[in-house]
This record gives structure tokens, sequence and C-alpha cells, in this order.
């Protein structure tokens, strides 16, 4: 239904994008640019100009100093993602673009955990960690910081254990992103 009141009837994928669920096939775009100021702000407004929700954002540099890679994440169901990557290619400082195939990528994702502990919680912690290869990174009297490196799910598995025994803090990088194989990005 559309608002309360009318006879409006909302199509599936309209209401799936009002609520914020994922519609379609996740875009994992890997854009190699120029290192210059105000290129991340272009590629950013013409995605927000076309509709779209930016879900992951990565930037850094390559071997060469003059060019950084942008690893953007985007559900591309709602709109088609072609139009956007034809209108990327228009822009001057952006010098290559590859929606990756999620299937042939190796994607990770860098997230650290801030987690309550007491005594006995510090062992339960510790052992999760072991358990999802993680690090404990910090450790104070009363907190515990594990980094944790890996997919989406990986990382919300363990965000998943931790969370009841007093998650305090969640930092999360972007999802960057890498073709499998001898093939370039």
């Amino acid at each position: 239904m559309g608002e309360p009141g009318t006879s409006e009837v909302m199509n599936l994928e309209d209401l799936e994008a009002a609520s914020g669920f994922r519609t379609g096939r996740r875009h994992i775009l890997s854009i190699v640019v120029e290192n210059k100021p105000g290129v991340l702000a272009r590629i950013a407004g013409l995605f927000a100009r076309r509709g779209f929700n930016i879900e992951s954002l990565a930037v850094g540099p390559t071997d060469d100093p003059a060019i950084s890679r942008v690893t953007l994440t985007v559900d591309g169901g709602l709109h088609p993602i072609d139009q956007v990557t034809k209108q990327l290619h228009k822009l001057i400082n952006v010098i290559k673009i590859r929606d990756l195939e999620p299937e042939d990528t190796v994607a990770r994702e860098l997230a650290l955990f801030k987690v309550s502990v007491d005594d006995q919680a510090r062992d339960q912690v510790m052992q999760f960690a072991e358990i999802f290869r993680g690090t404990v990174v910090d450790v104070s009297r009363r907190s515990m910081t594990i980094e944790i490196t890996g997919t989406d799910e990986k990382i919300a598995a363990f965000e998943k254990m931790v969370r009841p025994l007093g998650l305090i803090e969640l930092v999360r990088t972007g999802e960057i992103a890498v073709a499998r194989g001898r093939s370039a990005t």
C-alpha cells in the first residue's frame, strides 16, 4: 500500500527500497582514478544524483602515488548500473572502471570491536577471537579491542557472538576487492 488512506498500490521493488532491504545484485565497482582533490566527491555525487545508496566505500593509493583505487559497493536492484558506469567514464579523472563479479572476486573488510569484559568474559572473547582468526589489538581492565578481517558475513557472525557480552563500539572499513586470477582490476 502507498500512503495511509489512499488506494495507491506499491510494488515490491518500491516497498523493499523504502524499507532499506537489498533488492538485487550487489555490485562491487573498482574505479581507478587520478589522485586529485574533489574526485571522490564527484563520484559520490554521481551515485547520489542517480538514487543509489553507497553501501560501502574504500579509497586508497595504488603502487603509483598519482593514482588511487576506489572500491564502491552498491545495490543494483532498483537502478541499472550501466548508465552510472558510462557517466563515470566521462569524468575527467576516472581512468578505469570494473564491475567485479562476486563469484570471481576476493573481497575483504576490516572491523574493530571494542567489547566490555570482566574476568569471566575476557576468556570467552579471546576464544571467539581465536575461532574467527581475529587479533586482540588492545586490552584494558574493562574492555578488549579485537580486529576481524573477512567477508561481511564473517564480521556479522562475530558481532552476533560478542554483542550479548557488551559491545561498546564497532568500526568497519569499506569493502576492498580484487579479481581472482591474473586479470587486473
